[in-house]
């Protein structure tokens, strides 16, 4: 009985450490969350121009609109009120209504959800179709292979995402006409938007890679799969691959905070229906339930992300779990 009850210790210390590892990614995601929406509730309050002005100007002129309007959306209150009221509300799950939409803010973004993740989704596929086999197909090169390649990298790192749409517009769309100019529906009109967001996180996880490849490939289980008579390319594929990819998974969370930042402006580039162009609306108008709906929803899939990617590390690599021990 106490063999047994020893023989399930390390696998209980384990499973203690990653709930622990858990609490604390829950506890980091929350306090970003809430850091989020006070950024973003600041901002809009101390930069300049009044909401209850386009709210009158959307409903009219009448004896008394101005104080009913601000009443109603109690904008007559002070400011750490206004805040901690709406802080009640978010945590109820009630993010009010939209100024300018006169609609539900969940409703609202939920409308402009799906573009917005087509295009983030589209994105990833890209990446990962440039990266990974720019990597393979340079890592332990010689610099005649290499440097074509580093150049490109160097290129998509140093250009602005919306600068590179605007070009790929202007060639593809425009001048040869292969693919659709602006607001285009399907999967023709997710190409180029994909490729000007991609390119920055591609060239970056091509370096990371490339690196974390040429390392492996120096490692001596590489050397016995050669002498077993594997190929260049399975040794590649089948062994280094799986490896060097540890470090890319760090990546993952970096990704996923510059897409989420990338799509506001390529949207607007492209003229796409989502959440980045419903964005700038709503600054546009300082609609402040909506903005602070769209800085949660980006910051809780930025936080879910980074949590999911760190406690899946933790599994992945032994040693970040026996250096908690």
């Amino acid at each position: 009985m106490t063999g047994a009850v020893a023989d399930r210790r390390p696998g209980g210390a384990a499973l203690n450490r990653l709930g622990g590892a858990a609490l604390r990614r829950l506890g980091s995601a929350v306090l970003v969350l809430w850091g989020a929406v006070t950024l973003a509730f600041l901002a809009l309050h101390l930069t300049s121009g009044d909401p209850v002005d386009l709210l009158t100007g959307l409903r009219g002129t009448g004896d008394g609109l101005r104080e009913e309007i601000t009443r109603e959306y109690g904008l007559d209150r002070p400011l750490p009120v206004q805040y901690l009221t709406f802080l009640g509300h978010v945590l109820r799950g009630d993010l009010g209504d939209s100024y300018v939409l006169h609609l539900p803010v969940r409703t609202a973004i939920g409308q402009q959800l799906g573009p917005t993740l087509q295009l983030l989704g589209a994105t990833v596929l890209v990446t990962v179709a440039l990266a990974v086999p720019a990597a393979l197909l340079t890592a332990g090169r010689p610099r005649w292979v290499r440097t074509p390649v580093a150049l490109l990298e160097g290129l998509g790192v140093a250009v602005p995402a919306f600068w590179l749409g605007t070009l790929l517009l202007a060639l593809f769309s425009f001048r040869l006409r292969w693919f659709p100019a602006l607001g285009a529906p399907g999967l023709d009109g997710l190409v180029l938007p994909a490729l000007a967001l991609a390119a920055g996180p591609a060239a970056v996880i091509t370096r990371v890679l490339r690196r974390s490849l040429e390392r492996t490939l120096d490692e001596p289980f590489v050397t016995t799969a050669r002498a077993r008579g594997l190929g260049e390319a399975a040794v590649r594929l089948r062994h280094a691959l799986q490896h060097g990819l540890l470090p890319v998974t760090t990546l993952v969370g970096w990704l996923t905070g510059s897409l989420i930042g990338g799509a506001v402006v390529v949207e607007s580039v492209f003229s796409r229906q989502g959440l980045g162009t419903l964005a700038v609306t709503a600054v546009r108008n300082k609609d402040l339930p909506l903005v602070i709906g769209i800085v949660l929803v980006a910051g809780l899939v930025y936080t879910v992300v980074n949590t999911a990617v760190d406690l899946s590390y933790r599994l992945v690599d032994p040693r970040l779990r026996t250096s908690e021990s």
